[in-house]
């Protein structure tokens, strides 16, 4: 596993790294807008399975999507008017969104048994320069063992891997992040939250009157 710190002068060229590790099949600890990230191809599934190994993760809990924009949305996804305008509001950002998947292919893990998805658009530069250059869904994780915290600190991130067996490619440091909750996840075909982040149901639902 290898450690990059990142900072202004290098990030062209840890940018150029993580991509080359997620084109060939690997897995990155990415910061993001939330937490540290674990981050690999969404459709490659030698990827797929090796983000739940290191998260020690059943397949049986799909794993969400980062995407770069509504337009790739539309395109994994049935969207109508009232749900556009929810992502319209709050992408970029960190929210969630659970929609019916259209006819195209995943690895195991990634849609779920009523063939829905998690998609996000990510509020954080470095990582959406990321989503540009591979131009394809990325798994989007926090990065840390299932049923542990995750965590904007990479030193907690690092002890929580320490001694696994199934270990990321590449971990791009950059330092603390800013204290943040993970993202809200609310399932728009059936308006239930899933998981409580910085956004509220009310906020959320608000935007479907």
């Amino acid at each position: 596993m290898k450690t990059l710190k990142i900072n202004p002068e290098n990030l062209k060229s840890a940018l150029k790294q993580a991509v080359f590790v997620i084109k060939k099949g690997g897995v990155v600890i990415f910061p993001t807008d939330t937490v540290y990230g674990l981050i690999a191809d969404a459709q490659n599934n030698s990827a797929v399975r090796k983000v739940f190994k290191i998260k020690n993760r059943r397949f049986s809990k799909p794993l969400p999507v980062f995407i770069k924009n509504i337009k790739v949305a539309k395109r994994l996804v049935y969207v109508n008017q009232a749900q556009e305008k929810i992502l319209k509001k709050f992408w970029p950002g960190k929210l969630t969104v659970v929609l019916k998947a259209r006819s195209v292919e995943f690895p195991k893990g990634i849609l779920s048994k009523n063939k829905k998805i998690g998609l996000r658009v990510p509020d954080y530069r470095f990582l959406n320069l990321l989503l540009g250059k591979v131009n394809y869904p990325l798994v989007a994780t926090s990065a840390n063992i299932s049923d542990k915290q995750p965590s904007t600190k990479i030193k907690k991130v690092l002890i929580q891997l320490k001694n696994q067996k199934h270990l990321p490619d590449l971990v791009l440091d950059a330092k603390n992040l800013k204290d943040s909750l993970p993202s809200t996840v609310i399932d728009l075909t059936s308006r239930k939250i899933l998981r409580k982040g910085k956004l509220s149901k009310i906020e959320i639902l608000k935007m479907l009157e």
